[in-house]
């Protein structure tokens, strides 16, 4: 399976929400046993664990809002009778997972630096943050 065609990018966002239709594709995929072993060991995890934390419900809800929808829309609509979030909550999110390492953060760029080299995307100086790694690796970023 290309992921790429299955999984929006962690920039497109939803309801304001940076990563939420990517999430909502990785729960669509798990739900259909269509996510690949590599995102199901971190299905949960990671930037999703990022976003509910913000938002204050549980990976368990949103997998139970997701199946029982068929459209965006739907969840559109679910997230927002059920997610409450301020402008600062959604800033937050969007630096956590767009922004990702952010400036000063030694140990987040070494991280990050050690990522790259295990994707083999060392040599690329335009992916400087955990995005451009998706995207790259994904085949969304050139």
């Amino acid at each position: 399976m290309d992921v790429a065609t299955c999984l929006r990018s962690p920039r497109e966002t939803m309801c304001g929400w940076v990563h939420l239709p990517r999430y909502i594709d990785k729960i669509r995929l798990h739900l259909a046993g269509k996510l690949p072993p590599e995102y199901e060991e971190l299905f949960g995890d990671q930037s999703d664990k990022r976003w509910l934390e913000v938002v204050g419900i549980t990976h368990e809800q949103m997998i139970e809002a997701v199946r029982g929808t068929l459209t965006d829309g739907q969840v559109a609509d679910w997230v927002r009778r059920n997610v409450k979030g301020t402008a600062e909550d959604k800033a937050r999110v969007e630096a956590a997972i767009l922004r990702y390492p952010l400036p000063g953060d030694e140990a987040g760029r070494k991280r990050f630096d050690d990522r790259k080299r295990e994707y083999g995307l060392a040599d690329r100086d335009d992916i400087q943050t955990r995005a451009d790694l998706i995207d790259a690796d994904e085949g969304r970023l050139g």
